[in-house]
């Protein structure tokens, strides 16, 4: 199997977790493997944001990564920001331990997202349907409560 393979450490307020990513070739698929302690029981949006500025926290790491410019939506919409990867569930415990193939997240080429951010938020991403002013670009998704960046594995 020809992959790459990246990874990104997250941390915030009691927060941590570890997300991978590879990039399945021949399937066309990357596989984000995902385990976060420490949220809050319920739905967070997950999005890959355009930077890795972490010279603000969580706060400097931008927009949702968009580089063809679209509403945002759902992991498994057509029309959707490439950093739109939907939404977590965390047990009563608070934690997240997950699987999602997404094809749109690349890990080479010009759209590679290696040096851009993973963001947990405090609240859960309404997919672009929620009718609130932010819906088509954020999900109203709230506050970025843990966050890192992608890095090479």
């Amino acid at each position: 199997m020809s992959t790459n393979k990246a990874i990104c450490v997250l941390s915030g307020n009691n927060i941590s977790g570890v997300i991978l990513l590879e990039e399945d070739l021949p399937n066309k698929t990357t596989i984000i493997k995902i385990k976060i302690n420490g949220l809050t029981p319920g739905k967070h949006g997950l999005h890959i944001h355009q930077s890795g500025d972490t010279r603000n926290g969580c706060e400097s790491m931008g927009p949702h990564y968009n580089p063809f410019g679209k509403d945002h939506g759902g992991l498994n919409t057509k029309c959707r920001h490439v950093g739109d990867l939907g939404n977590l569930n965390a047990n009563s415990n608070g934690n997240v331990d997950t699987t999602i193939k997404v094809k749109s997240v690349k890990l080479r080429g010009k759209y590679s997202v290696i040096g851009r951010s993973i963001v947990v938020h405090a609240g859960e991403d309404d997919l672009g349907k929620g009718g609130h002013a932010d819906s088509k670009t954020t999900g109203h998704s709230g506050a970025r409560v843990a966050c890192g960046i992608i890095g090479i594995l």
